[in-house]
This record gives structure tokens, sequence and C-alpha cells, in this order.
């Protein structure tokens, strides 16, 4: 006879800029966005980082301007 199926609860991921109440992603911040950023220097998509759409598309911004003006390498070595 099989073993019962265990379900686990999975919390609803909360967007971190929401629960800290930022509400301007500020491109100069690069300590910030590099919380976002990998060692390859790819954006990370929504579903890795727990940003809402919102964020998220505030964020890529924010970070191509960042790159942009070299605030932030565009690949980190």
């Amino acid at each position: 006879m099989p073993a019962p199926k265990r379900f686990s609860i999975r919390r609803k991921r909360i967007c971190k800029f929401f629960a800290e109440k930022i509400t301007y992603i500020d491109y100069k911040d690069g300590k910030l966005l590099s919380h976002f950023i990998p060692e390859r220097g790819k954006i990370l998509p929504r579903r890795i980082s727990g940003v809402c759409s919102v964020h998220q598309r505030q964020l890529s911004e924010a970070i191509k301007r960042a790159r942009h003006l070299a605030i932030i390498p565009v690949i980190s070595d």
C-alpha cells in the first residue's frame, strides 16, 4: 500500500518593494539594483526575483538606465 501524499502549503510571495514601501526604484541606487542581477549580468525574471509585474517593469528600466550611465556594470567579472 503506497504512503499517503503530503501536501505542503506554499506561502504567497510578497513583492519586496511593496513590503518595504518603496514607491520609486531609483536608477542611482546601485546596491539595490545589484540584488536583481546575477554574475552573468542578466536581469532576473519575475518568477525568480519575487517582484510584482509593476515593479519588475520599473526595475528593468532602472537597471538599463544604470547600465547606460555605468553605475552598474553590463557584465561583472
